[in-house]
């Protein structure tokens, strides 16, 4: 399941996910789940590349400088990691993560964090159409109630079960943190 040279890419573990305006989420549990597959990966002495989201929107929370654009406790970037900052969904798009990934050797990226439907499934998709395996941790990601264009709410666990399964039928390998974990010892 793991490339002998797999990188880890959290994505988005910030703060300012924990501010009401964003609506109800799904998986009170992925923290937890991220906290315990980056312990095991760091403990497995792998790769990691921390993938942070500075927004360029002046009122935004994600904006530098603004206290939730600081990561959740337990996700900041361990001494000699990588810190990739991005403006836009895709952590690949204006930043060096492809240079640096191929500079590594690394041929497979494993992805968790916010949102499961749009920062994690955009830079999977793009990962996998720049010819790296991809593996995206589902039991690791979160997102929110959203509104349909018609009005309706689609629930987060909805929007999560469909970026899953589209992320799982072309782009990715969907697995659980505990898989990653096992493969990893």
């Amino acid at each position: 399941m793991l490339a002998p040279k797999a990188a880890l890419l959290p994505i988005d573990v910030q703060q300012a996910f924990d501010d009401p305006s964003w609506g109800r989420r799904n998986n009170p549990d992925m923290e937890a789940h991220g906290l315990a597959l980056l312990a095991a990966w760091r403990r497995a002495g792998r790769r990691v590349f921390n993938v942070k989201h500075n927004s360029t929107e002046p009122g935004s929370s994600l904006r530098p400088g603004a206290p939730g654009n600081a990561f959740k406790p337990g996700f900041a970037p361990a001494p000699g990691e990588a810190l990739v900052e991005k403006t836009v969904n895709a952590a690949f798009i204006g930043t060096s993560l492809e240079d640096d990934l191929r500079a590594a050797g690394v041929d497979q990226i494993v992805v968790f964090g916010i949102t499961t439907d749009m920062c994690v499934s955009t830079t999977a998709r793009v990962g996998a159409n720049l010819g790296f395996k991809v593996l995206v941790v589902g039991d690791a990601c979160a997102t929110f109630d959203q509104r349909t264009p018609d009005g309706d709410l689609l629930t987060a666990e909805a929007l999560q079960l469909a970026h899953l399964t589209t992320l799982n039928s072309e782009f990715a390998r969907v697995v659980k943190t505990d898989e990653v974990i096992a493969a990893l010892e």
